[in-house]
């Protein structure tokens, strides 16, 4: 019997590059009142520089995406000639705004009303990311009953960590527990590794063979795919 469903969150229930697009424009206008010298060096166009820059000095923090957007937002402040206290106070500031920023969403069409839908039915649901949305912070915390990242678990999706400490957190089994996402290597690959069942969020009709459970092409579908899983589940049992 299927107990738990989790959901990947960027480009499975919104789209995250619009998201993260906005955020970057809010923090340089913030960047731009209080840290001057930081848009006088560097300008959006130098962010992927930044983040190669420090990844090949911090290659321990390559699941971390907000530690990337910390580290980045440091560098860039040293390279404009702040000192290191400025540095300090200025960074998390800045994060502040871009992390607040990156919480404005805007779900797709039918995510809502199919989640609220599962909620109703019983399901535990969880949010399994390798980004720093916040379930809360997006309006999803009535809806959801916790959340692991890839920040807070140390590795990211299709490490098993992940996966695992959210077995433990529900005590389930993985035959009782679906994943939903939409990265077939991330999402279906890493969820199909531990055992979980698995559901290929595919909007754009891509026609890549994905080893999903199930696949749809619409959020709206989802309902009938978990209830299609739930009659395969009778038939399959872990001890």
């Amino acid at each position: 019997m299927i107990k738990c469903i989790t959901f990947d969150l960027d480009d499975t229930l919104w789209a995250v590059n619009p998201v993260v697009d906005q955020a970057n424009h809010t923090l340089l206008e913030w960047l731009q009142q209080n840290a001057a010298a930081f848009t006088q060096t560097h300008s959006l166009s130098d962010f992927p520089r930044l983040r190669r820059e420090v990844l090949e000095r911090h290659p321990e923090i390559t699941h971390s995406v907000t530690q990337i957007r910390l580290k980045m937002l440091e560098h860039g402040l040293r390279l404009a000639g702040y000192s290191n206290e400025e540095t300090e106070t200025l960074t998390l500031q800045a994060f502040e705004v871009f992390y607040e920023a990156r919480q404005q969403v805007t779900f797709f069409e039918h995510a809502l009303a199919m989640l609220k839908n599962l909620h109703q039915n019983g399901y535990a649901l969880g949010a399994l990311s390798n980004g720093n949305a916040n379930i809360h912070k997006v309006g999803l915390g009535d809806l959801f009953d916790f959340q692991f990242s890839a920040d807070q678990v140390g590795q990211e999706k299709p490490h098993p960590l992940m996966f695992e400490q959210m077995l433990h957190h529900v005590s389930l089994r993985p035959e009782q527990v679906i994943h939903i996402g939409d990265n077939p290597a991330h999402d279906i690959e890493g969820a199909n590794n531990v055992g979980l069942w698995s559901i290929w969020v595919n909007l754009d009709g891509k026609s890549d063979h994905v080893a999903a459970t199930r696949t749809v092409t619409c959020l709206s579908d989802i309902p009938a795919a978990v209830a299609e899983i739930e009659a395969l589940a009778k038939t399959r049992v872990t001890i």
